[in-house]
């Protein structure tokens, strides 16, 4: 008796702590999504630019914050930076210029957006207006907005992956577009172990950036993330491959299709779940090469840092979507 009851609460910590965890977790992110909402709406109403464009420009350099060691970590709800030299202006000698007057003669972007009397580049309020008030002097349409960015960023893949987010964030009308599922269906039959940084020696000495998972022809290949299609078609190595861009600047990589569904098209919006494919053995050769391997999918992700690009460990997020998809499963089955 003792036995069972220890067992019976040993079930019932591990299977309701993490549904309690991710609960909070995800109130907790609720209200932060809602602070920011309220942000980027204040903002179009002073610039009648659309709110997308800011949560696009704010999401993409969060993330960039999150990654790099030479940028200050966000104080507020808010991941924009804006550098001091830019805030105060090119040359005003005082870099840590606050007043907004002083600030205005330099040719500074900080602007006083909430008030106070000063143009602090740590408070959200006048950060999101200085950024506004930016892009709104080169126009309010699409094609002035994307002159405005790129003066800015100087750097055409950084427009390219704000102006996807802000095509993303238009359609589904949210900031909530964090959900991810397993690339493959859960009741396929598969299997799979950690496979990165693995050595490869077919087209040279390389590492192996992706976690192989392995499962028979034509099991369906699905979109793991919210983003947009970047890239589709042949690569000597990945054969017939897909690329989609999530909202948090990384980079999905299906490799080893044995096709893709008929409709997808690069630029296209996908969503966690949306088919693109399905499991080959396609590559190692000209386009059109299958066979070299047994059938599997090969999965990568790649992050942008707003310099340039590099391969992470796919593994323990695989882990983590099959495990939160089975968690929802049972879920829905409780209903």
């Amino acid at each position: 008796m003792y036995q069972f009851v220890v067992l019976t609460l040993i079930a019932l910590f591990t299977f309701t702590t993490p549904l309690t965890a991710l609960a909070q977790t995800s109130t907790d992110q609720d209200k932060i999504y809602q602070q920011r909402m309220e942000l980027y709406k204040k903002a179009e109403a002073v610039s009648l630019i659309p709110w997308y464009y800011f949560a696009a420009i704010d999401q993409y350099e969060r993330n960039v914050r999150q990654v790099r060691r030479d940028l200050p970590k966000p104080k507020g709800v808010l991941g924009i930076y804006i550098k001091p030299e830019i805030w105060a202006g090119p040359l005003n000698k005082a870099e840590n210029d606050t007043n907004p007057f002083t600030i205005s003669q330099f040719g500074g972007l900080g602007i006083d957006g909430n008030g106070d009397g000063v143009a602090d580049p740590t408070n959200d309020e006048d950060i999101i207006f200085s950024m506004a008030r930016f892009l709104q002097s080169y126009g309010t349409d699409h094609q002035h907005i994307k002159m405005a960015l790129w003066n800015y960023y100087q750097r055409s893949k950084t427009v390219d992956l704000i102006l996807g987010k802000v095509k993303i964030y238009k359609k589904y009308q949210t900031l909530k577009l964090d959900g991810h599922v397993f690339p493959l269906p859960l009741y396929s039959n598969y299997s799979y172990k950690n496979t990165w940084g693995s050595a490869r020696g077919w087209g040279g000495r390389r590492i192996h950036e992706g976690t192989d998972i392995f499962a028979s022809y034509g099991v369906p290949v699905r979109s793991t993330c919210y983003g947009i299609v970047e890239l589709k078609g042949w690569n000597k190595y990945g054969g017939w491959r897909v690329g989609i861009r999530d909202i948090n600047n990384t980079y999905h990589y299906f490799a080893h299709l044995n096709g893709f569904v008929s409709d997808l098209r690069e630029g296209q919006i996908v969503e966690p779940g949306t088919i693109i494919g399905s499991v080959g053995s396609s590559g190692y050769g000209p386009p059109g090469t299958a066979g070299k391997f047994p059938p599997h999918l090969h999965y990568g992700m790649y992050k942008d840092n707003g310099y340039t690009e590099w391969s992470f460990d796919p593994y323990p997020h695989l882990k983590m979507w099959e495990r939160m998809e089975k968690i929802k499963k049972k879920q829905r089955g409780r209903k």
